[in-house]
C-alpha cells in the first residue's frame, strides 16, 4: 500500500514538473531568456515539442486524477477524510482540467471562440497553474496531506 502511494506521489510530481515546463515553454520565455541554450533544455524552445509534451502530461494528470478519485470512492471512503488543502488542490486541478479541455477544443479546426473568451481561458488557466504551484510548494514544505 505504501509503494502504491509513493508511486502516485512520484508520478504526480514528475507530471507536475513536465506539465509546468511544457506549459510555460509554449510561451517564448525559454528562448528569449536563453534558458533553452542550456544543454538538454533546447526542447523548451520548440513550440510543437512543448505542445505535445504538455498534452501527454495532461493525459497522465487526468488519468492519475481519475484513478485517485475512483480509488478514494471505492476503497477508502470510510477511512480517510479530505483536508482543506486537499479540497483546494482538487478544485484547482479540476479547474485546470476544465479550462485545458476548452483550450483543446478551441484548437480544433472549425471551432470558433471569441477573442475575449480565449484571453479569459488563457488567464484563468495560467492563474490556476500558478495557484497550484504555490499551494503544492506550501504543502510540500509544511508536509501537509490531501487526506487525514
Amino acid at each position: 500500500m505504501k509503494v502504491a502511494r509513493k508511486l502516485k506521489h512520484y508520478i504526480y510530481g514528475v507530471t507536475l514538473v513536465f506539465i509546468t515546463l511544457s506549459g510555460f515553454g509554449q510561451m517564448p520565455i525559454f528562448k528569449r531568456y536563453y534558458i533553452a541554450d542550456i544543454p538538454g533544455l533546447g526542447w523548451l524552445a520548440r513550440f510543437y515539442v512543448t505542445h505535445m509534451v504538455h498534452y501527454i502530461a495532461a493525459i497522465v494528470l487526468i488519468a492519475l486524477a481519475t484513478y485517485v478519485v475512483f480509488d478514494f470512492i471505492f476503497k477508502r471512503s470510510g477511512f480517510n477524510r479530505i483536508t482543506g488543502y486537499g479540497y483546494f488542490k482538487t478544485g484547482i486541478i479540476a479547474g485546470l482540467i476544465v479550462t485545458g479541455a476548452f483550450m483543446v477544443v478551441k484548437n480544433l479546426s472549425h471551432i470558433y471562440f471569441a477573442h475575449t473568451t480565449i484571453i479569459a481561458l488563457d488567464i484563468v488557466h495560467l492563474s490556476l497553474c500558478v495557484m497550484l504551484l504555490i499551494v503544492s510548494s506550501y504543502t510540500l514544505i509544511l508536509k501537509k496531506r490531501w487526506v487525514s
